[in-house]
């Protein structure tokens, strides 16, 4: 029995799986994001390690089979500072922090982005480990220099459990990997500015390592020493493989806290002119990659809204219905992100808007136009991630079977619906399958979901519609250049 764990923005979750990829046990619990100001938000590392126990201990409570293996995996991103034996040297500085977002700012405008796409085909946003890295070099360089390792929260999981410094290359693919190699591209970490920090950086494990939990390690999950555990890829890619999806060209679309495009590619192709959005990660698997373009807010941007409105989320479904498509000319961008946005561009400046609103317009026909808008930005994602095949959707939004078929007509394709909520733990626990050697057969766990097939005159007024939202997202990010601060 593996028990896979999912460690992500909010909630730790943890779920154990049978062959056929249903979830027979789960278990959740809360964990928290502080807000110290100035757009800082950071976590408790062992807050969180703390909700890891509990996750495990409880799942494996149910179960009467013994403990195989841990499968880890968890958000990406951020900045989780330690000592060589695993204690935080400061907060963790989250994904969603903004700190960074002058600097990215002026990256964007020297042109350091684009030579470090040039270099890796990495885009950088606020919260990625380059810019925070950077950031507290400038900011806090005697707790980088007290600090011996600068990683992600599923490898400080991995060195708390086990006492082993290593990194995923999917979380290290972001931004200073050659991810065709796994290797760290030094002119990368120059033109950042912290090539002196390069001692900070763990090497990337090679595909499936395995680690074992050590002493103390086994007091905090309560299993036996020794017991093998995996450390990613993370929550990204792990959804991913946790989709069932493995052909080159299919995606996921992950309507969360986060809107996560992903579409599975063969190769690496670094474009230097492009935009420089988006990432290119590892996977546990060599030969297959992740083309990435996470945008900033899903779900979250739809939450604010309900609750300014004072709404819940069990009014979406008949919100939805009381509002035509196109929204009685309502029409939003969803850029709600406090740190901007990251995919498929990259602004620290992006902001949402509201336009067409009129004393005739109801709270159905806003809430309807944010549910378009994030799905035009899902779009527009995807587009420039190439996707060409089947496409898949999970995250708390896919609950909603009217949202649901929204997406399915904007994309003007079918999108099908897993069987299981919890597809990152699934995908960690895939991985553990093969680093033990027991390849699942991830085809089968998509025959189990439902399809949503768009329906034609919709999709071709969203097609008008998503015409009319590029040109004012063109419009909006000339008025950001005007307006942000010099």
């Amino acid at each position: 029995m593996i028990i896979g764990v999912d460690v992500g923005t909010t909630v730790t979750k943890a779920a154990v799986f049978d062959r056929d990829g249903r979830a027979v046990a789960e278990a959740d619990e809360p964990t928290t994001l502080h807000r110290p100001g100035g757009a800082r938000v950071e976590q408790d590392l062992d807050e969180v390690l703390a909700t890891v126990s509990s996750v495990v201990r409880k799942a494996a409570a149910t179960q009467s089979e013994p403990v195989t293996a841990v499968a880890l995996t968890g958000q990406g991103d951020g900045l989780w500072l330690r000592d060589a034996d695993g204690r935080p040297t400061r907060r963790a500085v989250s994904w969603l922090d903004g700190r960074a977002g002058p600097l990215v700012r002026q990256w964007y405008d020297d042109g350091t982005m684009g030579r470090v796409h040039g270099l890796t085909g990495q885009g950088m946003f606020p919260g990625a480990h380059g810019p925070l890295l950077a950031a507290l070099d400038r900011e806090e360089p005697e707790t980088l220099g007290r600090s011996a390792v600068a990683g992600y929260c599923v490898d400080a999981i991995v060195q708390q459990l086990t006492g082993e410094i290593t990194v995923d290359a999917s979380d290290a693919s972001l931004p200073f990997l050659d991810v065709g190699t796994r290797t760290y591209n030094s002119d990368a970490l120059e033109q950042c500015g912290v090539a002196h920090r390069r001692g900070l950086l763990a090497e990337p494990a090679e595909p499936h390592r395995l680690f074992a939990l050590d002493g103390r390690g086994a007091g905090l999950l309560d299993l036996p020493e020794q017991t093998p555990v995996t450390g990613g890829p993370f929550d990204l890619p792990a959804c991913l493989l946790g989709s069932g999806l493995s052909e080159v060209g299919d995606g996921l679309l992950t309507v969360g806290t986060t809107l996560a495009c992903q579409v599975i590619a063969d190769r690496v192709s670094v474009e230097p002119d492009a935009e420089p959005a988006g990432m290119w990660l590892c996977t546990d698997r060599p030969d297959r990659f992740s083309r990435a373009m996470p945008a900033m807010v899903g779900t979250a941007g739809l939450d604010w809204l309900l609750d300014l409105l004072g709404l819940g989320i069990d009014d979406v479904e008949t919100l939805l219905e009381a509002s035509p498509p196109g929204a009685r000319g309502v029409s939003a961008l969803p850029f709600l992100a406090e740190s901007g946005e990251r995919a498929p561009f990259v602004d620290p400046w992006a902001r949402g808007q509201l336009t067409g609103v009129n004393l005739g317009t109801e709270r159905a026909d806003v809430v309807r136009a944010v549910c378009e808008s994030i799905a035009y930005a899902a779009r527009h994602c995807l587009e420039a991630a190439g996707l060409s095949g089947d496409l898949a959707v999970c995250g708390g939004g896919s609950r909603s079977r009217a949202w649901m078929q929204v997406f399915a007509d904007v994309l003007g394709r079918p999108v099908i619906l897993p069987s299981d909520d919890a597809i990152g733990v699934r995908g960690a626990t895939a991985a553990a399958w093969r680093a033990l050697g027991e390849a699942p057969d991830e085809a089968r766990w998509l025959a189990h979901g439902e399809r949503i097939s768009p329906r034609r005159a919709t999709s071709a007024r969203y097609a008008e519609g998503y015409a009319r939202y590029r040109a004012h997202l063109d419009s909006a990010r000339r008025l950001w250049a005007s307006d942000a601060p010099a």
